[in-house]
């Protein structure tokens, strides 16, 4: 039953990792960022701030609108005068339907600097959320190369084992036949299928791992089928060896023009404290028209301009405490650059020590991987003659597979570590 499931899980694994796509990591990286529903949303997003600026540029300019209206009113009396020897004379008609049309004009000419400073507000918010952009590319480009060496570790880790299990089925012929010639001990055999069914789970264990990490990469690059990622196991060059802390980040940028946004704000509400000046006008068409006098019944023109200054002499204390907010704000803001500059030299030294321990780990799992592999052509040549028994051989072969291992595990921190100082200095 269990042997029945154990194949039903390797098949099934099989099935998924037929007909596999070739990819490097930049292809990878590259698909990503084009499928990325996350980049898409921040390019909305960006969009929107961009309209919100043109929208605050244009508070500056004149608002010209077009008005038109009907009114009915009740009948009145007709008042008019009669002179002698003239008819007489209409001075306010019965004219219960009234019509107008109307352009109207108005333009802020002076809102002592509040229009402009929500602009600049408005433009630094822009450029906040298109730095939020190259935040988020550079974030994913990280989770694809996480994703990617995973998936190249976990592919490793598999093959290592199938060549493991391919090694321990020839050991286990080899002592088969040697129990048939009555050379060693039943319990030899046994133990080394009781070893070759612990590394056929690893195997299948390995499997799910594989296609686990398959999904996550096809997931992050919007892929449908199986991915066979293409590069070469070696160590990492030396990208960002020496290099220091980099106050230009992506993140970094985008804080410091919500900051300069929140200031802009603060000037905008004090402006609301000083006189705005409005100029207005406009043409009216109506039948008829209340500023012609006499009154009369029909289609009449006139137009108006004026000049208006406004000052809010008290408002309950709203301006106090929206620019007490704006001011909070900006503090607030100071306080996140300076822990993100801490933060970001501290995630630089981190780094680099990552990347440093990585490469001194590969060099190190070389020299386990050609030890072990010695270690094992020893005890092979000691066990044909009849030196050490079975267990021993098993043992250097565990050993040799678990020195490959760590070889492609060192390697692949070792490239995840160098990733992840290039996304520290903000490149």
């Amino acid at each position: 039953m269990h042997l029945a499931v154990g194949c039903l899980a390797v098949s099934t694994l099989a099935a998924t990792a037929d007909a596999q796509e070739a990819m490097t990591l930049e292809d990878a990286i590259g698909r990503g960022l084009e499928h990325s529903a996350r980049l898409a949303e921040i390019q909305a997003r960006q969009a929107g701030a961009a309209a919100v600026e043109a929208g605050r540029g244009a508070d500056r300019l004149p608002l010209i609108s077009a008005q038109a209206g009907y009114t009915r009113t009740n009948h009145v009396e007709e008042f008019f005068i009669a002179a002698p020897g003239q008819p007489a004379r209409v001075l306010y008609p019965d004219a219960p339907n009234n019509y107008r049309a109307r352009i109207d004009l108005q333009w802020p000419i002076y809102t002592a600097g509040r229009a402009d400073a929500l602009e600049r507000a408005a433009r630094a918010e822009t450029h906040a959320v298109g730095e939020d952009f190259a935040a988020a590319r550079a974030d994913l480009e990280l989770e694809i190369t996480r994703a990617f060496w995973a998936l190249v570790t976990a592919r490793e880790t598999e093959r290592v084992l199938a060549r493991s299990l391919e090694s321990l089925d020839a050991h286990v012929r080899d002592l088969q036949t040697r129990l048939e010639q009555g050379l060693i001990p039943p319990n030899d055999v046994l133990s080394a299928h009781a070893q070759r069914s612990r590394q056929r789970v690893s195997s299948i264990e390995s499997a799910g791992a594989r296609a686990i990490a398959d999904a996550d990469l096809r997931r992050l690059i919007g892929g449908t089928g199986g991915i066979d990622p293409v590069v070469p196991i070696d160590a990492p060059g030396s990208a960002g060896a020496g290099a220091t802390a980099a106050p230009a980040r992506a993140e970094r940028r985008a804080l410091d023009q919500r900051l300069a946004g929140a200031r802009q704000r603060e000037v905008a509400i004090n402006a609301t404290g000083k006189p705005q000046i409005f100029l207005g006008g406009g043409y009216d068409y109506a039948r008829p028209n209340p500023r012609i006098f006499p009154r009369v019944d029909r289609w009449e023109p006139s137009w108006d301009a004026s000049i208006a200054v406004s000052w809010t002499l008290w408002d309950g204390g709203r301006r106090v405490a929206e620019r007490a907010e704006a001011a909070e704000t900006a503090r607030a803001l100071e306080a996140r650059i300076s822990e993100f500059d801490r933060q970001a030299a501290f995630d630089v030294e981190a780094r680099r020590v990552d990347l440093v321990s990585a490469r001194a780990a590969i060099e190190a799992s070389d020299d386990g991987v050609r030890s072990a592999v010695e270690a094992r052509r020893v005890v092979a040549e000691r066990y044909r003659a009849g030196v050490v028994t079975s267990t021993d051989v098993l043992d250097a072969e565990l050993a040799v597979l678990q020195a490959e291992l760590d070889r492609t595990r060192a390697t692949a921190s070792a490239r995840l570590a160098e990733a992840r100082l290039t996304r520290a200095l903000g490149r």
